[in-house]
């Protein structure tokens, strides 16, 4: 696989990439690949990415935001998805600022160094009452379903509130009553 092309999904930003890379070549920044992509870091933390798409081709600040952004140029990709990653997109090569863009990453370098990084918030695990009352009729369960991890409890607990009916509900609490007593998590048969 030519690793060239992985994020220039049309493959029409070879140029463009190349002026990229040109660019971020005089920065101490390090280029490797990480998740079918270019990846810059320093001090072994990822700083930015670089990619072609069908529109456009960029950069994306790993914690852009973080970033002054005084020149408006960043865009958040899924807004209220997306935390601390954002992108400066281009259309064409004549839209790249050598100048700013080096402002732009020496500054991200810097909020490395600061410790600026986004720290993904912990889902909180809500119990619903249904299951509570489950563990709560059944101390064996409660104490091994303790011993999941909060992601696999949560697992159980969606898979019992999705139901709409009381009766799958019900239903689905006797297929994986077994499951938690044994120490068998919802999904890992498929792990």
């Amino acid at each position: 696989m030519d690793e060239k092309h992985v994020w220039d999904k049309t493959n029409q930003w070879e140029e463009e990439l190349e002026l990229l890379k040109t660019i971020i070549a005089k920065t101490p920044l390090v280029e490797t690949t990480k998740w079918g992509g270019t990846i810059y870091t320093y001090n072994n933390k990822n700083i930015i990415g670089i990619g072609g798409f069908k529109s456009y081709f960029g950069v994306w600040f790993m914690n852009g935001v973080f970033l002054k952004d005084e020149a408006k140029v960043l865009v958040n990709a899924q807004e209220g998805v997306t935390k601390a990653l954002r992108q400066w997109r281009f259309n064409a090569k004549a839209e790249v600022d050598e100048k700013l863009l080096l402002h732009y990453i020496k500054e991200a370098m810097k909020n490395e160094e600061l410790g600026l990084t986004h720290k993904p918030t912990k889902k909180e695990t809500v119990i619903s009452p249904f299951f509570q009352n489950e563990l709560d009729s059944n101390p064996e369960l409660a104490k091994a379903f303790e011993g999941f991890t909060p992601y696999k409890q949560r697992e159980f607990l969606e898979y019992i509130d999705t139901a709409k009916q009381e009766k799958t509900k019900i239903s689905r609490m006797e297929k994986i009553r077994p499951m938690i007593l044994g120490n068998i998590g919802l999904n890992d048969k498929y792990k």
